[in-house]
């Protein structure tokens, strides 16, 4: 059988099937290992392969895509004909409501016109000050750390939930903080358990798990919701938020109306700023902590970025306008994306039957892009588990496909906040490398899939405070 030396994918076959075992076919592998299993399903098969979980009469068959072009097929040129109907996404809707993640259809349309002016650049930019203070306070406990090692992982974490709170909420932040690190592990664990499930029990049955769930869910809501209702009653639905005009998000989104008037219920407010505390945080928290830990194994790299920091800032506090002038600090932040993207599986059901680099996706199928195995694709990305900030020049970004990096996903679900993440991360790495040298106490961090990319070990690094500068106020590096 002939393989396209481009694309990877054999040609004039039906859809090739990865090998796994009698009975349950790659869910072992899947539940162990999954982003390995896609791997090694493109190396082996091309670029769209099936991929058999579970056993006979609770199958499940997912068409794994693995190319840019075909990425592009998916998410932009026939997106219309590949839809969020998968389970996943219909636990997710259960659990943290029906929001622009989920939503579909008119629904979704309607909810993106209401969204989209609180996300154009000039907005964005206004909560540059937001993330500064908040990673100030990170840096402030940072002096008290033992060791001074840190788990990178953990503080990203906890700094970039604090920043999208604050922004969501305005002065709310240490009354929701809690509350949500507190119920968001209990359900996305929750969402995923169901969601990769052959079967699932009824929620309304009161097991254990359902119930911590539903304690969760319960709790959750009851603090989202009386954020919402104090933000409505007061007078012109301001509480002195870090946003453009003193407005935090909620409170534009409660305000946000259509042409036709139409604006967001209670309820809606609520899916809205859920939507927005999960990918708004475990996202950008994925992305600044892998690009701490790579920095810290390689500091070639780090010690360039610091240098650049250093030239373009000075003493100064990071400002939007920045995100610009540090061109090689986003290249490096660029390519830890490309390594670790947040979402590193995209689902998708096809409506009809589709032609996909030459091999037919049946009507009805579970549809798998994979970030991870893509951003790794030899016809793209030559030593591609090499770290190399490089690739992301201009000139060689123009040279690749555009679904060759796609960590924001594509076509007209791109993700609406992916300015606001590029700049919390760009501004948040420019103030902790500008203080700190990050040295890898932990060089290998395993990871694993929940709703996003997370490390399921520790990613340890030791601080060391660099030399205040001439002219500096020690007071700064205090």
């Amino acid at each position: 059988m002939a393989v396209d030396s481009t694309t990877g994918t054999r040609a004039g076959t039906e859809v090739p099937v990865l090998a796994g075992a009698p009975l349950l076919g790659s869910l072992f592998d899947l539940t162990s290992n999954s982003l390995g299993t896609y791997l090694r399903a493109q190396q082996r098969h091309g670029d769209v392969v099936r991929v058999s979980a579970g056993p006979p009469g609770l199958r499940t068959e997912l068409y794994c895509v693995f190319s840019a072009e075909g990425a592009q097929q998916v998410l932009a040129s026939e997106s219309a004909n590949f839809r969020k109907d998968n389970p996943f996404y219909q636990e997710i809707r259960e659990s943290l409501g029906n929001g622009l993640l989920t939503s579909q259809d008119e629904e979704y349309l309607r909810q993106r016109r209401l969204v989209q002016p609180l996300f154009t650049r000039r907005r964005v930019d206004g909560y540059a000050s937001a993330v500064v203070s908040e990673t100030r306070a990170t840096l402030d406990a940072w002096a008290k750390a033992a060791d001074g090692i840190v788990d990178v992982s953990d503080e990203m974490m906890h700094l970039a939930l604090r920043a999208v709170a604050r922004i969501l909420f305005g002065t709310d932040v240490d009354a929701t903080v809690d509350v949500i690190d507190r119920s968001f592990p209990v359900i996305t664990e929750y969402v995923l358990r169901r969601g990769y499930s052959p079967a699932n029990i009824p929620r309304s049955w009161p097991t254990p798990g359902n119930r911590r769930a539903a304690a969760a869910m319960e709790e959750l809501y009851a603090v989202c919701d009386r954020i919402i209702a104090e933000r409505r009653g007061a007078p012109d639905g301001r509480d002195g938020g870090d946003g453009p005009a003193g407005e935090d998000l909620l409170t534009l989104l409660a305000a946000a109306q259509s042409a036709d008037d139409a604006a967001f219920d209670a309820t809606e407010l609520r899916d809205q700023v859920l939507i927005f505390l999960l990918a708004g945080h475990e996202t950008t928290a994925t992305s600044l902590a892998f690009t701490l830990h790579l920095l810290a194994r390689h500091p070639e790299h780090q010690q360039r970025a610091y240098e650049e920091i250093s030239r373009v800032l000075g003493d100064r506090a990071p400002e939007a306008a920045d995100l610009d002038r540090l061109p090689y600090l986003t290249q490096v932040l660029k390519e830890a994306m490309r390594l670790y993207p947040a979402a590193p599986v995209i689902g998708r059901r096809a409506v009809a039957a589709s032609r996909i680099g030459g091999l037919t996706v049946p009507a009805g199928a579970n549809v798998i892009l994979a970030p991870w195995v893509t951003h790794r694709h030899p016809a793209y990305w030559p030593d591609g588990d090499r770290f190399d900030p490089e690739r992301f020049t201009p000139e060689a970004e123009a040279a690749r496909p555009r679904y060759a990096w796609f960590p924001f996903g594509g076509g007209p679900r791109a993700c609406i906040g992916q300015h606001f993440s590029m700049l919390e991360s760009v501004i948040a790495l420019a103030v902790m490398l500008r203080e700190y040298e990050f040295e890898a106490v932990d060089h290998e961090i395993p990871v694993g899939v929940g709703i996003t990319l997370r490390a399921d070990g520790p990613a340890r690094c030791r601080l060391r405070r660099r030399p205040a500068r001439a002219g500096q106020d020690p007071e700064e590096t205090a």
